[in-house]
């Protein structure tokens, strides 16, 4: 290859490269106008604010049945098929978050929701499982907690059951060892 070849081969990747770097820059912007968009249109409707906490917020990460898998979105909030095994304390597996009486928190108030997002506890008393991240939520200002218990009151009812807490040797496969960080200074 001579080096006027050369020359123009490297300068049409050169322009192809820019190319694809103008249109990923404009893919990057419409995504990031499409992102605040939600945010904007959830302001007026808090049902809309609550689905966009809950995803922003990681709910969907452990309470989908299609969690860390090929298909994230299947199993919207009915409950995790992935425990977290607690050294010590046992396996949990995130439960179903949609209204259903039985299987879900159809039984739990707006209020009582919102109380268990900032404190931890469930309205029989009982403490939600260590991995739940209640303390990070215990900031959530009035109306965005409120949103996110207006969202999981609108979801459509799932009798999906998981697995209560269980022993290690006890506890249905598949689950994760989390192990919490290490004490001291």
């Amino acid at each position: 290859m001579g080096f006027h070849t050369r020359s123009l081969t490297l300068l049409a990747l050169a322009a192809a490269g820019l190319g694809g770097c103008q249109r990923g820059e404009a893919e990057n912007r419409s995504a990031a106008a499409n992102a605040a968009a939600p945010v904007a249109t959830a302001a007026a409707d808090p049902v809309a604010r609550g689905r966009y906490l809950t995803t922003v917020m990681g709910c969907v990460d452990c309470h989908n049945t299609g969690s860390f898998g090929p298909h994230p979105e299947q199993g919207h909030l009915q409950g995790g098929t992935i425990g977290f095994e607690m050294p010590g304390m046992g396996v949990f597996y995130p439960p179903n978050l949609t209204p259903h009486p039985e299987a879900g928190i159809g039984r739990w108030s707006e209020a009582e929701i919102v109380t268990a997002l900032r404190t931890g506890r469930r309205p029989d008393g009982r403490v939600l499982a260590p991995i739940m991240p209640w303390n990070n939520y215990r900031i959530l200002d009035d109306a965005d907690a409120t949103a996110i218990a207006a969202y999981l009151k609108s979801l459509p009812p799932s009798d999906h059951r998981v697995p209560g807490p269980s022993r290690v040797e006890n506890a249905p496969q598949p689950y994760l060892t989390v192990h919490p960080p290490a004490s001291g200074g």
